[in-house]
């Protein structure tokens, strides 16, 4: 989007900078907001590091010692709440947290719900039968990545509820590469956000934003599914 539109970026900026001098100065430096961003994903990386079961030597090291170099970066995280950050900023983050928690929680059991009554288990069929989903889903066909990414593209998922419907999926016969596709298409775009987006953007940039959405997330389908 960036390149495509570099232009309109370009004039943006300028008009930008006219305005530059009444900011005011950021509360933490650019270096201190890449600690902390960094720790969390640090956190988020290792404690889900998985074991390579004798396949990496380097990994099976790595998970190993996951938790103890998860703590390292809780530490770091710990130090930069406490030091770089004002109470009513950390009551924010714990009230903000607790906010999604309660908005996250249902749907994401109400997805697995809904996934084990429409696409059941494997080897097991529920409303949706199995023959359909593997016929339009399934193998890595360019079809079948396009198709899931346009779905993905299209449908509207809840935080976290594509997670129990893509296992669904799969249990029901869908490839690895369209599930990638899904992944990577359903949280970027849906229906409610591109009418959004074209009535902030024109539909020039929404054409142009979905067309990218899609078009990335199918090929990243296809490769993914080439080497699963």
């Amino acid at each position: 989007m960036a390149l495509i539109f570099r232009k309109d970026d370009a004039k943006r900026a300028a008009d930008a900078r006219m305005f530059s001098g009444s900011m005011e100065k950021p509360a933490r430096s650019l270096g201190q907001m890449v600690v902390y961003m960094g720790s969390m994903i640090g956190i988020l990386v290792f404690m889900n590091w998985a074991d390579s079961k004798g396949g990496s030597a380097a990994w099976d090291a790595i998970f190993a010692a996951k938790w103890w170099i998860s703590g390292v970066f809780a530490l770091v995280l710990g130090y930069t709440i406490v030091r770089w950050f004002a109470k009513e900023e950390r009551v924010d983050w714990v009230v903000a947290t607790r906010d999604f928690a309660l908005q996250i929680l249902p749907l994401l059991f109400g997805g697995v719900l809904v996934a084990g009554f429409l696409l059941g288990r494997p080897g097991h069929d529920a409303l949706i039968p199995t023959q359909w989903i593997a016929g339009l889903l399934g193998g890595n066909s360019l079809f079948s990545n396009f198709f899931a990414s346009l779905a993905g593209a299209l449908m509207y998922f809840a935080t976290l509820t594509e997670i129990p419907i893509v296992q669904g999926l799969l249990g029901a016969g869908m490839g690895q590469g369209p599930a990638l596709a899904l992944l990577l298409a359903g949280p970027s775009l849906s229906l409610p956000s591109i009418l959004v987006i074209l009535g902030e953007l024109g539909w020039r940039k929404t054409l142009v934003y979905v067309a990218l959405v899609v078009g990335l997330s199918t090929l990243a389908g296809l490769g993914f599914g080439a080497l699963a």
